[in-house]
């Protein structure tokens, strides 16, 4: 029988020790990779911009001894990320769509993180073909269904390239897949009932702080059906519709959140063979929820899948969203919630102060998996354990969860008896529950 995930925590809390040991002030604590990968060099592409620059500066906070190189077309702002960043940075002109530029700049790296999105509607995996050829270990934080699956296509490349990837990395989808898939283990190992059904919910407080790129993704995302998954039957809904009520506890409070076709829906359902799943995603100010709701309804589906109108509208609005935002801050939560045949209900919770912190922080942890060695040769997404092992999520769930308000794994709810148990690791706070 598989351990619980209590019992995980139990083995590795020794080593857990070390890493959080001597905590910056900033909640970041500094990880002891294997001498081999210490001095790895990482290239991030779109290291420039709001998620990259966030992977960018907690790689080197976790990590002082990486070398860091920044990918990007505007040199000015590298300059300036590479003075925040110190001497182990670098800024590289590099052109995501050029083949030969994307080579040179993965020709002498070990690691390619691509955080430059939007990912919807792109129609090759253009860095990740080139981290094959030049035998590059890859990570990206895609959102995008379709891109994600043809990413997942080229694994038996990466097999014979004897290069590990994953695609879908980062806070949601990333880290909530890895919420879900111990969800779903611990439930298998502990559990008389099957698991029956998976819903992931999300809240971010205006765009987190993240601009136009994810301005520009949930625009072209209300131009998608929603894809989810009935009892094993795949069914399409209309996108920001099924609004849900949702408790992400202290700190955030109930949240309405409504449908979108998100990649973790299908990966889940494939890959955890959980036959009921959905997501949904909400957030604030509430009117813009209520906008974002309207212009699902107003504006034709094949306008707001036209990339070049949503960038029209994406700069309409830019200036607005971005004033809002001084006002709503930038917290974000996730809550992942797993229902059982035996009437056996568990959720997990992940919530944070600043999304354009924790985003970074998430994809690192991923990095960090990679460069450890927990990742396999091929193409896999975060549930998989052949992407992250069963033992490495861990490891990968309490950096990710640092400088968090509140992290919660496995605790159940419609039962009688609960026990919990608490877990202090420095500034990293864990509470993890069993029946």
């Amino acid at each position: 029988m598989a351990p619980s995930l209590l019992h995980l925590k139990t083995a590795t809390i020794a080593a857990a020790a070390s890493v959080v040991k001597g905590a910056e002030p900033d909640n970041i604590s500094r990880v002891q990779l294997p001498e081999k990968t210490r001095n790895s060099r990482v290239l991030v592409l779109g290291g420039t911009g709001r998620v990259g620059g966030s992977t960018a500066t907690a790689l080197s906070k976790l990590c002082p001894d990486l070398r860091i190189v920044l990918g990007g077309r505007n040199r000015e702002k590298g300059a300036a990320m590479v003075a925040t960043l110190g001497k182990n940075s670098k800024f590289a002109e590099v052109n995501i769509d050029d083949k030969d530029s994307l080579e040179a700049a993965l020709s002498d790296v070990d690691l390619v993180v691509h955080t430059a999105g939007p990912f919807q509607q792109a129609e090759k995996c253009t860095v990740l073909e080139a981290a094959i050829e030049t035998k590059t270990a890859y990570l990206d934080v895609c959102d995008d269904t379709s891109y994600a699956f043809r990413a997942k296509s080229f694994k038996d490349r990466a097999i014979d390239a004897n290069i590990p990837a994953i695609t879908t990395g980062g806070i949601y989808p990333g880290v909530s897949n890895v919420m879900a898939a111990e969800l779903v283990r611990v439930a298998r190992s502990e559990s008389k009932g099957k698991p029956e059904r998976l819903r992931f919910s999300y809240y971010t407080a205006g765009t987190g702080g993240a601009g136009p790129t994810i301005l520009a993704t949930s625009f072209l995302l209300l131009g998608e059906e929603v894809v989810a998954y009935n009892k094993g039957q795949k069914v399409k809904l209309k996108p920001y519709s099924g609004m849900l009520n949702v408790d992400f506890g202290r700190g955030i409070g109930k949240r309405d959140v409504y449908l979108l076709n998100l990649p973790e829906v299908r990966t889940a359902h494939e890959f955890l063979e959980v036959p009921t799943v959905s997501a949904r995603f909400g957030t604030a100010p509430f009117f813009w929820n209520w906008g974002m709701e309207a212009m699902t309804n107003l504006l034709p589906g094949e306008y707001l899948r036209d990339r070049s109108k949503v960038q029209e509208l994406v700069q309409l609005f830019d200036p607005i969203v971005r004033a809002v935002d001084g006002i709503a801050g930038e917290r974000v939560a996730m809550r992942v919630d797993l229902e059982c045949s035996d009437g056996r209900n568990t959720l997990a919770l992940f919530s944070h102060r600043k999304l354009s912190v924790s985003v970074g922080t998430s994809t690192a942890a991923f990095a960090l998996a990679i460069l450890e060695g927990s990742t396999q040769p091929g193409v896999w997404f975060p549930e998989e354990p052949e992407g992250i092992t069963i033992e490495a999520r861990e490891f990968l769930l309490q950096r990710a969860a640092q400088g968090t308000i509140r992290f919660i794994m496995n605790k159940c709810w419609k039962f009688r008896a609960m026990k919990n148990w608490r877990v202090q690791l420095g500034s990293w706070n864990a509470i993890l529950w069993r029946c």
